[in-house]
């Protein structure tokens, strides 16, 4: 039996041994699009960071000036203005310093030098502490207190020494201070006189003092009663020698 031929089914059949392998296609970047994405990019980065404040500058004062910009950067009354705060603020500094030497002389003079006012205090006070002639009178060293004039003002702490320097025609300095005692048994009031020489370093005593009311005065240093028997004797009332 002869099968008919029909060329529709033929290239049916065929067709699937025809077919070829599905080939995805490959993506290529040209090497310009990757320059042209990435470039302008960078450039506007750049380009935003390097842009210049638009905003201008306050004009500053000698209250508003902190030192930020440049000298270059100022006007001619900027410069001006700037010279002046800190010719104010080297003033200001000059009075502090000045101040704060002059405290520290004054500190050194009236207290921590052993030839000022209050060393001369601390040494009489001292002297009468140990002296057995005033602690019979005032009671025992370490109880004794001494004490400047007394104040009107209840606030105040510190009584002030009464004390004077004078310089005599010789060139002499005189040293008279004047204080209070007080003990247990009884008070007493403080006369020192001290003398410097001008061949002297530090002062020394002519006298030194103490008042009780009700007793004798007692002489802790009399150099005067001292001077006075070593002078000569008068004759007729005058020295003739």
């Amino acid at each position: 039996m002869t099968s008919i031929y029909r060329p529709t089914e033929a290239i049916r059949l065929l067709k699937p041994s025809l077919r070829l392998p599905y080939v995805r296609p490959r993506q290529t970047v040209s090497k310009a699009a990757v320059f042209s994405t990435s470039h302008p990019s960078h450039a506007t980065h750049s380009s935003t960071s390097n842009t210049p404040n638009s905003q201008p500058r306050k004009h500053i004062t000698v209250a508003s000036d902190d030192g930020r910009i440049r000298w270059a950067d100022l006007s001619t009354s900027e410069k001006a203005t700037r010279t002046t705060q800190q010719s104010f603020n080297l003033a200001i500094v000059a009075v502090g310093i000045a101040l704060t030497g002059a405290v520290t002389y004054l500190l050194y003079t009236e207290v921590f030098s052993s030839d000022s006012k209050t060393s001369h205090f601390n040494r009489a006070t001292d002297t009468i502490r140990l002296s057995p002639a005033c602690t019979k009178l005032l009671g025992p060293g370490p109880q004794i207190k001494s004490y400047g004039e007394p104040s009107w003002s209840r606030w105040a702490r510190n009584r002030i020494v009464a004390s004077s320097i004078e310089t005599d025609r010789w060139g002499t300095e005189h040293l008279h201070m004047k204080f209070y005692v007080e003990g247990p048994l009884n008070q007493g009031v403080v006369h020192v006189h001290m003398t410097k020489k001008p061949s002297q370093d530090e002062f020394v005593y002519r006298t030194l003092a103490v008042d009780v009311k009700g007793h004798q005065r007692i002489y802790l240093e009399n150099a005067e009663e001292g001077a006075e028997k070593k002078s000569a004797p008068k004759i007729f009332g005058a020295r003739w020698w």
